[in-house]
């Protein structure tokens, strides 16, 4: 029940942990990482771009990330399940491209080569949809953690202000530097790409367009609605078929009852003639 209306949410979450889990049980946790000097330059393994963001390689990772997720399913919500599959898939696809080339061209030969790994793991995903829960979702409530013993009676005290939404981003902030530099890299970039789909600085045909509705079952979802509304118009229609129905009886019995009076009273006087 709660992942209601949240279907995409719930496949990232079952996703994650069973490929994650799958990882494990088959011993191959080392081809979804990526150290460019060794993978990219010398074995030309291009492919790990497109696939390490499938699972994590340890399991604190993967239940910070599904908490995370969860926590964030209202984005679902409110953009519905082929919009926010969509962004997805197109977040998937920018920062598989852009997390290895930045990562490989511009921070490895700056750092003079110390900065070479890239973790496994959709932390940029996580960081993109998070971007999206900052701007649309509004704190339910705020609290202060006062930080002045002496001032703590007072209206004005130093502290920290904290809302409902505080620990979601702390549990994505302890996501982001499991293994960092490199995740902190993938946040960052998937934090930008969120923010660049929020702000329309992405291509407007590339944020208009939408994947197929069988993806999210929506050709499903569709039958189930007309079904519904024949359903709904058929018992609109049965009603004053029922009302009527009910009404013409009633009369029915109504004259049977006056016409057995009636009966009656002429018995009366042909019994008395």
């Amino acid at each position: 029940m709660s992942f209601t209306n949240a279907p995409v949410t719930r496949s990232l979450v079952y996703g994650l942990v069973g490929i994650s889990i799958a990882v494990s049980l088959l011993d191959i946790k080392h081809y979804f990482y990526i150290l460019v000097d060794l993978h990219l330059w010398r074995f030309h393994q291009t492919w790990r771009a497109l696939i390490y963001q499938l699972c994590y390689t340890n399991s604190s990772e993967v239940l910070f990330a599904a908490m995370t997720l969860y926590n964030m399913r209202a984005v679902e919500r409110m953009w519905g399940s082929r919009k926010f599959a969509t962004f997805v898939f197109i977040t998937l696809i920018l920062t598989s491209i852009l997390t290895p080339i930045i990562l490989t061209l511009l921070l490895r030969p700056l750092t003079l080569g110390l900065f070479n790994y890239l973790p496994a793991g959709p932390t940029p995903i996580v960081f993109a949809i998070l971007a999206q829960y900052h701007s649309m979702i509004p704190p339910i409530y705020k609290y202060k953690v006062v930080t002045s013993i002496s001032a703590s009676t007072d209206d004005q005290a130093q502290g920290i202000t904290l809302s409902d939404k505080s620990y979601r981003y702390l549990l994505a902030f302890q996501l982001a530097l499991f293994q960092w530099p490199g995740s902190l890299l993938g946040a960052l970039i998937g934090w930008l790409v969120g923010l660049s789909w929020r702000t329309e600085a992405l291509p407007r045909s590339l944020i208009r367009w939408r994947l197929p509705g069988w993806v999210v079952g929506m050709r499903t979802q569709r039958r189930s609605q007309e079904f519904e509304g024949l359903r709904r118009r058929l018992e609109g229609e049965g009603a004053p078929t029922a009302a009527a129905t009910g009404a013409q009886s009633q009369g029915e019995s109504e004259s049977g009852r006056r016409r057995t009076v009636g009966q009656q009273v002429m018995d009366q006087f042909q019994g008395a003639f």
